[in-house]
């Protein structure tokens, strides 16, 4: 099955996070000879597939094998109002397929799947393990999906070498972005204390405004770091300032700040508080900081980012930007095990919005290069 018939299959099921709509019936069907591993947690419904290509006695038991991983998502967000069409029902128009998750993931997911079941027929001298991990919580808490089969999959000695995470990740074009990182991220609260009173007596009052006006600077898009290793520095970005009643003549007892920190691996949580405490130091004030997501980053050198590296200079004529821009992924579940993974798709540009759509060619392009990928990296392997 091609990749753009099989995307058509996929965007028809309306697997709005954490739903499963029995997708999975599907995938395995498509991988019949693979071993099955249903991962699932509480609502949320994970799928294992894995075959073992080894040789018999083509290499030492006690080697450890490659195991090559793709990763993905079959869960979407909600498709909203003001389509052309109807979005869990696939429509071809001017050379795009339009429907929710054309582009984030299921396009990702339809090019890899039939890449590997190219490969299945045709694998010769690959002594290693491939594998397929989906989840239907990739939109959502993510708390039960990658993150929790990863967990499994340690217990049973099942976690991979390296891993390609389907991800939409170009830009402006085809081949123009390969992630080989992610930015942590750490959500912030502050609160400013006070004392309520009538604006003619401000004597009486302690206005938390006025106490925080002049450090708003030291920490408003303030850098954390320089960034480097292909990161931007790390910046504290305010995202709502609140206080008061909304009315002129009462100062307001508190001041609630809120924030969020896109960091390097240079920026930790302990160094972000550090910070915060300096600036607020002599003040009343509460901090609440939550580490949403961990920064990584793959090694450049790696095997995996070196192959599609190639593959994609060869197939478009220019070396991918190798990147750690954008939000979180579950890439980031895959490096806390040490697993070298890197991020490649088709473009992003109407990820989540009405209208999602993906390029038919630039589909065909990419289950042509994961065709390659596979080939080139399991035969050296």
């Amino acid at each position: 099955m091609s990749a753009i018939d099989l995307l058509k299959q996929l965007i028809a099921y309306p697997t709005i996070t954490p739903k499963e709509c029995g997708i999975y019936e599907l995938v395995c069907e498509i991988l019949p000879d693979f071993k099955v591993l249903r991962l699932d947690k509480d609502v949320v419904r994970n799928l294992f597939l894995y075959k073992d290509f080894s040789l018999q006695n083509a290499q030492s038991l006690r080697d450890k094998k490659m195991h090559l991983c793709f990763g993905g998502h079959i869960d979407v967000v909600p498709a909203g109002e003001g389509w052309d069409s109807d979005p869990f029902s696939p429509t071809e128009k001017d050379g795009f397929l339009y429907g929710r998750g054309a582009q984030d993931m299921k396009s990702g997911v339809a090019a890899f799947l039939s890449a590997i079941a190219h490969f299945n027929h045709s694998a010769k001298n690959f002594n290693g393990i491939l594998s397929v991990l989906l989840t239907s919580d990739e939109e959502g808490d993510a708390v039960f999906g990658t993150k929790y089969v990863l967990e499994k999959l340690k217990e049973l000695d099942l976690v991979p070498t390296f891993a390609v995470v389907a991800e939409p990740t170009c830009v402006k074009e085809a081949g123009d972005t390969l992630k080989i990182g992610r930015r942590g991220s750490i959500n912030g609260k502050i609160r400013i204390q006070g004392r309520q009173g009538h604006v003619a007596y401000p004597q009486q009052c302690v206005n938390p405004i006025h106490l925080c006006a002049p450090l708003l600077p030291k920490i408003a898009d303030y850098h954390l770091d320089d960034g480097g290793d292909g990161f931007e520095p790390s910046r504290i970005i305010l995202t709502d300032i609140r206080g008061g009643m909304e009315v002129v003549n009462v100062t307001p007892n508190d001041l609630r700040i809120m924030f969020n920190v896109r960091h390097s691996t240079k920026t930790d949580e302990k160094r972000l508080r550090t910070h915060i405490e300096s600036v607020f130091r002599g003040l009343e004030y509460t901090l609440e900081l939550k580490q949403s997501s961990k920064p990584f980053l793959t090694n450049a050198k790696s095997k995996i980012v070196r192959d599609l590296e190639e593959i994609l200079t060869s197939q478009y004529g220019h070396p991918p930007i190798l990147s750690t821009s954008g939000g979180t992924s579950d890439a980031r579940f895959f490096a806390e095990y040490g697993v070298e993974v890197v991020e490649y798709g088709v473009c992003n540009d109407t990820i989540h919005s009405v209208n999602e759509r993906v390029r038919i060619s630039e589909l065909e392009e990419l289950q042509e290069i994961f065709e390659s990928l596979l080939e080139k990296f399991c035969s050296e392997g």
